[in-house]
């Protein structure tokens, strides 16, 4: 038998024999789920896989700043990623994964510094220093604001806790990517290509501007800063126009980086980034298409050499139907593995340098987003133009939704080429479903986490925690005191909470302008003259999904059908609906949820609507698996719409026909 060789004396025999291949980017899947524990195994068993980058995706509790046994996490604990409470979680997320010998990627943003500091603190446990951690914490609060709805802080003191993160990295942890600017959550919230890239841009300049004001970072250091930053981008179905944006990009922000920073280094420019494909594009009907879709998506962001990605995770093929399991994302991880592996992708310069298509269009949506970008920062940039940024979102987003509904916009599966045959792929365990224990397994454990801890200690932190909020002193030494005190992701978000109040964000929906056409025309005249007025359709989302794109565009489509939208923004309380319910008697209620709490949050809302008095019918609409239907029309819920149903001219008749018959009761 021939004697096993060394990785060593394999890559010297590649090198001697074989073209010169780059080096493929980190490959990431986007994982977490349940309990510390149980997505420490899964990401030992992703990273034995060849997976080369961790990817952490956290909790609606932890990235809003609660701890599991807080009444405003019931029903979501573990559902959409990891919680993470106090430092025992850390501890084991990361049991067997040596921190200084990771890239791991946090996608967490407003408690950002406090999960930094609970990296450090671990990483400090094991006798590793920070300067030697390699990571990034997503940390953008404008996209929060604008898309994906985990905020807790208003702007200004949200700003400065991204600017003490930036500073503090840029002295302790030099080789960490202190924020991610994301463009990829605007694309999911409807933003054009242009939109994407100037929005983006605003905000960068905006954080940069902030931390070179803050006076933490002297002019020597700050070309490190400018380095740091990092982007989170979203490569959708039109290849020719990824491929483009991203060159773009790539273009633009150089020249940011020349002509506003005066960043002489060529390597400092460039544009850091990492991508997920898109997500929004994946169908719940034949979901076996999106297969195709995010390997299409992929190469948009991987072919360019110039303009290629540092960093890739891939979508499941079934994550428009819920959690994937670990069989789905292995599925994922492979596809990027035989691209980088298999191909001769990385043996060659930009293939796409020369064509005239792409150098033309590169130039057109880079002169578009200058001008889009000029405009932003005319309004004061990005953090004071969150208003009306939301707005231009929220328009966009009711003009794809149109294309979509007219057939303008092909989709296939969807609105065309609809027939279909049962998927081989389909069954009970397409999805990985959390147990509903977890909940109460989480809340005895931070309860006995708190008992275990030096109370005198942690209130010596808290205190110390309150004071330095309250100053312009950098906040993160304090967070990570306090981690190292035992502190909760709960009570580091509650003090920030008692010094910086809470915020909520703009919907958008007022600016969008009704552009549905014939059918929802229809509608209008049909409740036209009802007798008591417009029917009263009241949009709620319960829970702390912040997801709010469907939600936002079904109350542009009940305007736009005639009809009065009580609509009230993201997170709210069971409770609170049942309120408002009450205090606005509508006529139909409608709920919005995707991140799997349905079972739970679903009936509590239906219960306490009901005990308060309303007679109004509740219908449902999100990720929804088929098989938990039955269970919501048990629970009194009258309809349940999923991403199949993305005709709005029907939802609306569905709704007017609703309201009709309670008024006519």
């Amino acid at each position: 038998m021939t004697e096993a060789r060394s990785a060593g004396e394999l890559a010297d025999d590649v090198e001697s024999t074989s073209i010169r291949r780059d080096q493929p980017w980190l490959m990431r899947t986007y994982s977490g789920h349940s309990t510390a524990k149980a997505s420490n195994e899964l990401y030992r068993t992703n990273l034995a896989r060849g997976q080369t980058g961790l990817s952490i995706a956290f909790d609606l509790p932890t990235q809003t700043g609660y701890d599991p046994d807080d009444p405003l996490a019931r029903g979501e604990v573990g559902k959409v990623g990891v919680p993470v409470a106090h430092l025992g979680h850390m501890r084991t997320l990361l049991d067997g994964i040596p921190p200084d010998r990771m890239n791991t990627s946090m996608t967490i943003n407003a408690p950002a510094a406090w999960l930094l500091g609970l990296y450090v603190a671990n990483a400090a446990d094991a006798g590793i220093p920070s300067e030697a951690l390699r990571g990034t914490t997503q940390n953008d609060i404008i996209k929060e604001y604008l898309s994906r709805g985990t905020f807790i802080f208003p702007p200004e003191h949200s700003r400065r806790l991204i600017v003490d993160t930036v500073a503090f990295c840029a002295h302790h942890v030099p080789r960490w990517n202190p924020i991610n600017i994301c463009s990829y959550h605007l694309q999911e919230a409807g933003a054009t290509p242009v939109q994407e890239l100037a929005f983006s841009l605003a905000n960068a300049i905006d954080v940069l501007d902030a931390v070179r004001d803050s006076g933490q970072v002297d002019a020597e250091r700050f070309p490190q800063v400018v380095a740091s930053i990092s982007f989170f981008c979203n490569a959708g179905i039109r290849f020719v126009e990824e491929v483009c944006k991203q060159r773009a990009f790539t273009g633009l922000w150089d020249r940011i980086c020349l002509e506003r920073y005066g960043v002489t280094d060529p390597k400092a420019r460039r544009l850091r980034y990492g991508v997920q494909v898109n997500s929004l594009g994946l169908t719940e009907a034949q979901p076996e298409n999106n297969v195709q879709r995010i390997v299409l998506e992929m190469l948009g962001v991987t072919l360019s050499k110039g303009a290629r990605a540092r960093s890739l995770q891939l979508p499941a093929w079934n994550e428009a139907l819920g959690l994937p399991t670990p069989w789905d994302q292995q599925w994922s991880l492979r596809i990027q593995q035989v691209l980088a592996y298999e191909s001769d992708l990385l043996e060659h310069e930009d293939i796409f340098d020369g064509s005239k298509v792409v150098e033309a269009k590169t130039a057109e949506l880079a002169d578009a987003a200058w001008a889009e970008l000029e405009d932003v920062l005319s309004l004061g940039g990005a953090f004071v133009a969150i208003d009306e940024l939301k707005g231009r979102l929220v328009r966009s987003h009711t003009e794809r939704i149109r294309r979509i509904e007219s057939g303008d916009q092909v989709v296939v599966g969807v609105n065309a080429f609809t027939d279909t045959t049962s998927s081989p792929l389909e069954g009970d365990e397409r999805i990985q479903r959390v147990d509903p224990r977890v909940q109460e397994q989480m809340i005895a454990d931070v309860v006995a986490w708190r008992a275990g801890r030096d109370g005198d200690r942690w209130a010596l932190a808290l205190d110390e925690l309150r004071r330095v909020a309250a100053t312009e002193e950098n906040i993160v030494p304090a967070s990570i005191a306090f981690a190292e005190a035992s502190g909760t992701t709960g009570e580091w978000a509650g003090a920030l909470r008692e010094v910086f109040g809470e915020y909520r964000a703009p919907t958008g929906v007022g600016a969008a302008a009704g552009r549905r056409g014939e059918q929802l025309a229809q509608v209008a005249d049909q409740v036209r003259g009802l007798e008591g007025g417009p029917p009263r359709f009241l949009v709620a989302k319960p829970g702390l999904d912040g997801h709010s794109n469907g939600a936002e565009q079904i109350a542009v489509a009940a305007r736009d059908a005639g009809m009065e939208v009580i609509y009230q923004g993201i997170r709210l309380t069971p409770e609170q609906i049942a309120a408002t319910a009450r205090d606005e008697d509508p006529d139909v209620i409608g709920l919005s949820i995707l991140s799997g709490s349905h079972l739970e949050l679903v009936p509590q809302v239906v219960a306490l609507v009901r005990d308060e008095g309303s007679d109004a019918p509740v219908i449902v609409g999100g990720i929804i698996p088929e098989e938990d239907r039955a269970y919501l029309l048990a629970a009194g819920v009258t309809r349940v719409y999923t991403p199949k149903d993305f005709e709005m001219g029907r939802i609306m008749a569905d709704i007017a026909e609703l309201a009709i018959a309670r008024r006519r009761r």
